[in-house]
């Protein structure tokens, strides 16, 4: 599976996460990792505000300081990784990232391909791009199912 959309506004990247959310949702999935790509200030958080506001009402931030953001509610939990500092397998590992895997949750984790040699081989992976064109916040998010 894959799809591809263009937006043009942060909303638009929010309402992208969502509909992926509601998607994933709807074919019976309650645990996912989605492996975010993409450059510093493209709508990774944006994407993942969307893609939680599926879950009901939640404020997500940014978890650059702290590493990880959790989110629960009573139909899902998320947990909101940034992995820009992330450096190695022990740095990985003094986080608790394997056991987050471990539960029944969905994963989103900002700076993945810092990451990419402990993933899970089956997973989403989003690329999100900026656009060479006149609007400064049009992009291309690209959604790709996986088993690496």
């Amino acid at each position: 599976m894959q799809q591809t959309f263009i937006t043009h506004a942060p909303t638009e990247t929010e309402q992208v996460g969502r509909a992926f959310a509601c998607e994933l949702r709807a074919s019976g999935k309650d645990t996912a990792l989605i492996a975010l790509r993409g450059g510093l200030g493209v709508g990774k958080t944006a994407f993942t505000r969307g893609f939680a506001s599926a879950f009901g009402r939640m404020h997500v931030k940014s978890p650059t300081y702290t590493i990880v953001n959790e989110y629960r509610t009573d139909e899902a939990t998320v947990f909101h990784f940034d992995m820009y500092r992330i450096e190695d397998e022990e740095d990985l590992l003094g986080i608790g990232f394997d056991d987050y895997l471990r539960e029944r949750a969905f994963c989103l984790v900002e700076w993945s391909e810092n990451v990419e040699p402990w993933l899970p081989r089956e997973r989403y992976t989003v690329t999100i791009e900026r656009l060479g064109t006149d609007s400064p916040d049009a992009r291309r998010i690209t959604i790709r199912e996986e088993n690496v």
